[in-house]
């Protein structure tokens, strides 16, 4: 079994209620993740991926399709392909009167995992709450509520962690702290499958992608190979004095002015070469101070893609 998760042609319509037409949320998704990834699923609001999440944790009906997790069909055997997964919402959910050890302790008996079996220690540890573990909940920082919430969907140890917008709403520090905390959960075996709408941090911390739109996959490749389908770069040309209008000869490149003494021209490398319009430049008067270039993002991507 090389994925942990197999996707095939999954479907899900929401009938009509009242007022409300027929939605059809997914048209026929297909996904393979594979066995320790780091996998992100992508899209806008209203894309279908939380719908795909909830159908894989159980909260959802789907109206069609194929859904194996860890090699367990989801129709099949219900309770142990959700046995196979943890869920790490986007929203907080604890009991402010428990400590971090207690409500983990809930929680694995809500797996019916036996006391002597639990382990309590060994995940508050993996997420760096040994010493809060007999804490007052409400004592708890933002960034340790969410590693704790991470710790709550390891409790029964799945070999995959699903974490939906984990970092909305939390500052650059708190997103570094659980992203080295998630980091290191995926170096020791665990699958990682991950939404969000910072871009950087899929880009950053993902080997694979996949992107949807209107309940269908329009994308599924490496990161890599994702980042190179735009080919184009930005390049900024700071010159030796003001100007008042783009050179004439730089407006064949598109070049648009920044600033009194900035010009910003975005270009393909395999059509326009740099040297071209060094030369424009300078045969319009001007001498060059600075040169700064800038790679398309996951993000140009993105765009690009869901566009329509």
């Amino acid at each position: 079994m090389n994925n942990a998760i197999e996707i095939r042609d999954l479907k899900k319509t929401y009938p009509a209620q009242g007022k409300s037409p027929e939605k059809v949320a997914l048209k026929g998704v297909s996904l393979d993740i594979p066995r320790g990834s780091m996998f992100a699923l992508l899209g806008p609001n209203g894309a279908g991926k939380s719908t795909i999440i909830n159908i894989m944790a159980g909260l959802v009906m789907k109206s069609e399709g194929v859904v194996n997790i860890w090699g367990t069909d989801i129709d099949e055997n219900p309770r142990q392909s959700r046995a196979n997964i943890g869920i790490v919402p986007q929203e907080i959910v604890m009991d402010p009167f428990f400590s971090p050890a207690r409500a983990l302790e809930i929680q694995a008996g809500f797996y019916g995992i036996a006391p002597k079996d639990r382990k309590t220690a060994e995940i508050l540890e993996m997420v760096g709450l040994s010493d809060k573990a007999n804490s007052h909940m409400r004592s708890l920082s933002g960034g340790m509520k969410r590693r704790l919430m991470v710790a709550k969907a390891m409790v029964h140890m799945p070999p995959i962690l699903v974490l939906d917008e984990p970092t909305a709403g939390v500052d650059i520090e708190l997103r570094r702290q659980l992203w080295a905390n998630v980091k290191e959960l995926n170096a020791q075996g665990m699958t990682i499958l991950l939404t969000t709408h910072y871009l950087e941090e899929a880009q950053e911390l993902c080997d694979k992608i996949a992107i949807i739109n209107h309940g269908e996959v329009v994308a599924c490749e490496d990161t890599e190979t994702l980042l190179g389908r735009i080919n184009n770069k930005e390049i900024t040309f700071r010159l030796d004095r003001e100007f008042d209008d783009v050179p004439e000869a730089l407006k064949a490149f598109g070049a648009v002015k920044e600033g009194k003494r900035r010009v910003k021209i975005l270009f393909s490398p395999e059509e326009t070469e740099v040297g071209q319009m060094i030369d424009a430049i300078q045969k319009s008067g001007f001498g060059i101070s600075d040169i700064s270039t800038e790679d398309s993002d996951l993000e140009d991507v993105f765009l690009q893609i869901t566009r329509s």
